[in-house]
């Protein structure tokens, strides 16, 4: 359960309080409210990643808790990192998936195609 920091309104006085979450966040001692602190999560982050490396990445994911969500989230983020540092500003290793699914298939890729299909008469825009 989650720990709250309760503050006395007068005093530099602190409680640290364990509450769910779906409790009502409030606190009170001798009739007197005291003040929520918020404070900042801590988290950390690994940002000294070989976007290039798929055995990190692997090994990386293998031992990572969380959700399939979660890994998706630290693929794209890595996706992106590739696509800054590539010149043409587009994820080598997704340029290569695209086209070995157009290969194997023989169409392209949904994330592939065209975000605008226009005409002379007409303009579509897809999300």
């Amino acid at each position: 359960m989650p720990i709250y920091i309760y503050k006395h309104p007068d005093k530099e006085e602190y409680r640290e309080v364990v509450q769910t979450m779906t409790e009502i966040h409030a606190y009170s001692e001798d009739g007197i409210e005291w003040k929520r602190v918020f404070t900042k999560p801590n988290a950390s982050i690994d940002t000294k990643v070989d976007a290039f490396d798929k055995n990190k990445f692997i090994a990386k994911t293998g031992n990572m808790k969380g959700t399939v969500g979660d890994m998706l989230d630290y693929s794209a983020d890595l996706s992106r990192k590739r696509a800054e540092i590539h010149s043409s500003g587009e994820d080598p290793v997704k340029r290569a998936h695209f086209n070995e699914y157009e290969k194997k298939i023989g169409k392209k890729h949904l994330e592939d195609k065209k975000k605008v299909i226009e005409t002379a008469k007409v303009k579509i825009e897809l999300d």
